[in-house]
């Protein structure tokens, strides 16, 4: 993951980043992302782990499965409205909730 984010965004955790003006970009959102992607760097060095490889606990894995899951559900939901001819009211209200969902599934963490 290291290397390769959206400009804005928190290495580690995905959360956007504030710009700090004048200088280096950030890199991390909070002192713990940062605390925690060396912590990861370090226990892979050494490893056949890739240095850049993200590794998530198995409750991590679980949690981003199931927010990747509501992202489909709710672009469903927008497809069904559609289909069914939905007034643009509620057609914008489900969008801004698939956006919404969207934005949190893209956390890693």
């Amino acid at each position: 993951m290291i290397g390769r984010r959206r400009p804005g965004t928190c290495v580690w955790c995905g959360r956007p980043v504030a710009d700090s003006g004048a200088g280096r970009r950030r890199r991390y959102c909070r002192q713990s992302c940062r605390q925690r992607a060396y912590e990861q760097r370090t226990s892979v060095r050494g490893t056949t782990v890739p240095g850049d490889a993200v590794l998530l606990t198995a409750a991590e894995a679980e949690a981003l499965a199931d927010r990747a899951f509501g992202v489909r559900c709710a672009a469903e939901d927008v497809a069904t409205a559609v289909a069914e001819g939905a007034d643009a009211d509620e057609l914008a209200a489900l969008s801004a909730r698939m956006v919404e969902m969207a934005r949190d599934a893209e956390r890693l963490r």
